[in-house]
């Protein structure tokens, strides 16, 4: 073999090599130009993807949610009567993280002028989102627990009426 074929193999091997690592080194971005990694909040709550049912003797509780994007995780609820079977709650959710800040945000039909209200993350742990909106009329604290069982439990606090309020809705994964 020549000096100058070698010499051409060791270049192309170089080059290849240079482009291979350029590309496993840049950042991924998102299709609005934000880098990937800095989900890392919203990542933590990829347990509370799926659909979740609570029923009690009034009825059912429904809640649904799906990853739209790496940034955004969206999601509805809805109650339904068993004795009517009428819906009388219908709500869409979104968990947004944006700058580091996770948000809650949620829109209920017939409220705020289906305006969303957001609530800011202020506890985010393994098996713990916890949200809160102080200025809120009801609620002013959202929270979602794993459990043990593969369940959730989420918990709505709140003055109602100037009365302390706490609802609770244990969740069961639904196929």
């Amino acid at each position: 073999m020549k000096t100058s074929e070698f010499m051409k193999i060791i270049f192309n091997s170089l080059t290849l090599l240079a482009l291979v690592l350029f590309v496993v080194s840049c950042d991924k971005y998102d299709k609005n130009g934000r880098l990937i990694k800095d989900y890392e909040e919203l990542n933590k709550a990829t347990w509370l993807l799926g659909n979740w049912e609570y029923s009690d003797s009034i009825g059912k509780l429904t809640e649904n949610w799906k990853m739209e994007d790496d940034s955004t995780f969206v999601g509805n609820s809805y109650f339904v009567l068993d004795n009517k079977k009428d819906t009388i709650h219908t709500e869409s959710m979104q968990l947004q993280e944006a700058k580091e800040h996770l948000i809650y945000l949620a829109t209920v039909k017939g409220q705020n002028n289906e305006d969303s209200v957001p609530f800011q993350l202020t506890i985010n742990e393994d098996s713990l989102l916890v949200f809160e909106n102080p200025k809120h009329d009801y609620p002013q604290k959202i929270q979602y627990e794993l459990l043990r069982n593969s369940g959730i439990k989420a918990s709505v606090f709140g003055k109602l009426k100037e009365k302390k309020t706490i609802e609770v809705y244990n969740f069961t994964k639904k196929n």
